[in-house]
């Protein structure tokens, strides 16, 4: 695995750069209220629909939960992005051996409090439009390793038009409970929940 090299002064440097980047591109990105948890470090199992997926997480880190960003890639996409290396990604390839080690890196940097970890428990890329969240075995063996307090999130975001030619993104986040007080079962259960209740929420967004 390649494991992160985060350089706060370049991250904070990269979070100013693409709120702008993001504030360009979207008519507008609103985030659900939402208090995180003081002391806890937070897990944030993220849909992943798109290009931006990431950069949402950054910009939640950064904005919503104010804690230091990480964020789990696929091994062969940071290896052709390293930049983001030093912005807090680390690498998984799934269906090896080095799988585990990225799982038990991901847990030992959330047993800081002062962090955050990105990762898209679908492990790929489906249609926000999905009615139905897929939930990887590789998440339990992750929060059964995390040993310090920390706050597991899902966050789901929206993309609506309405009368914009920009796209407005909504994102809608939900408490999950606190890692090694939730089953797996129950996690990937109010995953479920919460995503259909994002899509419904959706439906009466401001605008």
């Amino acid at each position: 695995m390649i494991p992160a090299r985060r350089i706060k002064l370049l991250s904070n440097w990269f979070a100013l750069y693409m709120r702008y980047r993001m504030r360009k591109a979207f008519k507008t990105i609103k985030v659900m209220p939402f208090t995180p948890k003081e002391g806890y470090s937070v897990l944030l199992l993220a849909n992943h629909f798109s290009w931006w997926d990431g950069f949402f997480g950054n910009y939640l880190a950064y904005w919503t939960f104010k804690r230091d960003l990480y964020i789990m890639m696929q091994h062969d996409h940071l290896e052709k992005r390293m930049l983001f290396n030093l912005f807090g990604g680390f690498s998984i390839e799934r269906g090896t051996r080095e799988m585990m080690k990225s799982l038990w890196y991901a847990a030992d940097l959330l047993n800081d409090p002062q962090n955050l970890v990105v990762v898209f428990p679908q492990g790929e890329l489906i249609s926000n439009h999905t009615n139905q969240m897929s939930v990887e075995k590789g998440i339990e063996r992750l929060v059964k390793h995390i040993k310090g307090p920390c706050q597991i999130v899902y966050s789901c975001t929206l993309i609506d038009y309405f009368e914009s030619l920009k796209p407005s993104a909504y994102i809608h986040l939900f408490d999950c409970g606190i890692a090694n007080e939730v089953t797996f079962d129950v996690l990937a259960e109010k995953i479920n929940t919460y995503h259909q209740q994002a899509l419904k929420n959706q439906v009466h967004v401001e605008h």
